[in-house]
């Protein structure tokens, strides 16, 4: 509820992007949740850190993709280890209170970093793809629904990626038990798949960075905070499919990121 007991509307809902020197796809992140409605502030990190803006302001937070801090040492830990040793305990309360985080590619990769997800004491890490090289190129994934962030998101759905160290890695002589613990607390939400919907089993292309069980996204164990390699902003619209032609030269309406974006306001929309 909003304040005075009423009912909170789309266009009340805030929600924070934290930037860094290096991220490069705040813009079209906030263009996503300006478009359905709420309000999006691209914060800088030290601003946060600083003191000058709090996260109880606010709804929501999506840590978007880029390369922040130019990836020196490995992609996202310099701003992980900025989240977790100055803002772990806002962060800790943000989301212990059950509002929605969302990681992107080098936000997923923080998230990790951070140790916020999976939120457990499983400890994970992505790295280098298998490929050896950066991968950016359109990706069939299965949506497992029935989640904060995938509620209405359809079963198999078109995303892009774009990164060089999008592997997720399981504890090394634990995987297939830590695996098994992830799918049992329901914490995978999208894996690489075929163009007919059929699991990648780690084939590449269709498992671009060879990523362990194909998972391309997971959430921590409530489910509130959630990472994904995909960038949803980038196939928010349907004209910024490279197939938008076929569709009788009419690319109106929207791609399949923007369900993910609007799952997670309309949870907002619905807890307050």
């Amino acid at each position: 509820m909003a304040d005075g007991g009423e009912t909170l509307r789309l266009e009340d809902v805030k929600v924070l992007i934290i930037r860094a020197p290096g991220t490069n796809c705040d813009a079209e992140t906030k263009d996503a949740v300006f478009d359905l409605g709420a309000r999006a502030d691209v914060v800088h990190l030290n601003r946060i850190i600083k003191g000058h803006i709090s996260l109880e302001d606010y709804n929501g937070i999506i840590l978007p993709g880029g390369f922040s801090f130019g990836d020196m040492v490995r992609s996202g830990v310099i701003l992980g280890k900025l989240l977790r040793y100055n803002l772990k305990t806002d962060f800790e309360e943000f989301i212990a209170e059950s509002n929605p985080v969302l990681g992107i590619c080098n936000g997923f990769q923080a998230l990790i970093e951070a140790e916020f997800l999976p939120g457990s004491d499983i400890t994970l890490a992505l790295g280098k793809n298998i490929s050896a090289r950066f991968e950016d190129r359109w990706c069939h994934i299965k949506s497992y629904r029935g989640g904060l962030f995938t509620r209405s998101v359809g079963e198999l759905v078109k995303i892009p990626v774009a990164n060089g160290e999008g592997r997720l890695i399981l504890p090394e002589g634990k995987e297939e038990k830590t695996y098994e613990e992830l799918e049992e607390n329901r914490q995978i939400t999208f894996k690489y798949a075929s163009g007919e919907g059929k699991l990648a089993l780690g084939s590449y292309p269709e498992n671009p960075s060879g990523s362990y069980g194909d998972i391309a996204g997971l959430t921590n164990n409530a489910g509130n905070v959630m990472g994904m390699m995909p960038h949803p902003e980038r196939a928010f619209y349907r004209y910024m499919y490279p197939d938008w032609t076929r569709d009788y030269g009419k690319p109106e309406g929207y791609g399949d990121g923007y369900y993910i974006f609007k799952d997670m306001l309309d949870y907002i929309v619905r807890k307050l």
